[in-house]
């Protein structure tokens, strides 16, 4: 199957190879787990960097289309291990429009700060390498009862003046095209210290849902590190598991 990219068209060119890619692991040849040739054959046959053949290939292996193992390849998955549990999880602002629960913004600032000991070190990063702070305060109509700190590896090309009202996943894979596919979770209870307790509107000393959210692209690569400090009395985070 021949593979062109039209240089010339204003479709972003990782769209493009997308699409073909899609095309190319429909046909017959490649049904079954059949190995893709590797990014750098792909890459040159299609006159793109590998690096924006590379995002194509993570939005695919994002929507079960294709699996990725190290030191064997990318192929094409088999229908047997398509799974959706890589979308089981959302942002805030999905999980509440799925509850059908109306979201206010109190507060949203956006910085530029030097990452501390902890920060360096989970995203690999010395302490002079400025990253971005993305701080919310949100909440029901009425009143908030979530403040979030987010911080961002430099890396996932993020300028400041993307619109952050927007669910944050989705912007990040539509305009940077940055797939966050891992989440791990730390959830614990703490007090609320001056500054918590005037966010969340509550008093010192009120107890607070703690929890820290570490989310990763498709090669686990770190991309967010997330504070998230829920009013203990207007929240409640459920998780579900099941056995296979």
């Amino acid at each position: 199957m021949k593979l062109t990219i039209d240089h010339k068209s204003q479709v972003p060119l990782h769209v493009q190879a997308e699409a073909l890619l899609r095309k190319l692991i429909e046909s017959p040849e490649y049904v079954g787990g059949k190995l893709l040739p590797n990014e750098v054959e792909l890459s040159k046959e299609l006159g793109i960097s590998r690096t924006t053949l590379r995002q194509s290939i993570n939005k695919l292996v994002y929507d079960g289309l294709l699996s990725r193992k190290k030191g064997v390849g990318t192929k094409v998955a088999e229908s047997k291990s398509l799974s959706s549990k890589s979308k089981n999880w959302m942002s805030f602002s999905q999980e509440m429009s799925a509850r059908g629960i109306p979201i206010r913004n109190f507060e949203l600032h956006v910085s530029w700060v030097y990452p501390d000991k902890r920060l360096a070190g989970f995203f690999q990063i010395k302490e002079d390498k400025k990253i971005l702070k993305l701080v919310r305060l949100r909440g029901r109509p009425e009143g908030p009862f979530v403040y979030f700190e987010s911080y961002f590896h430099p890396n996932v090309g993020l300028t400041g003046e993307e619109d952050y009202k927007a669910p944050l996943y989705e912007m990040l894979e539509k305009e940077h095209s940055v797939v966050a596919m891992v989440s791990k979770e730390e959830i614990s209870a703490l007090l609320a210290d001056e500054l918590i307790a005037s966010k969340l509107e509550t008093s010192v000393g009120s107890p607070i849902l703690f929890r820290k959210r570490f989310v990763y692209d498709i090669d686990e690569r770190p991309i967010e590190y997330n504070l998230g400090f829920y009013k203990a009395d207007s929240f409640v985070y459920t998780v579900e598991s099941r056995r296979e």
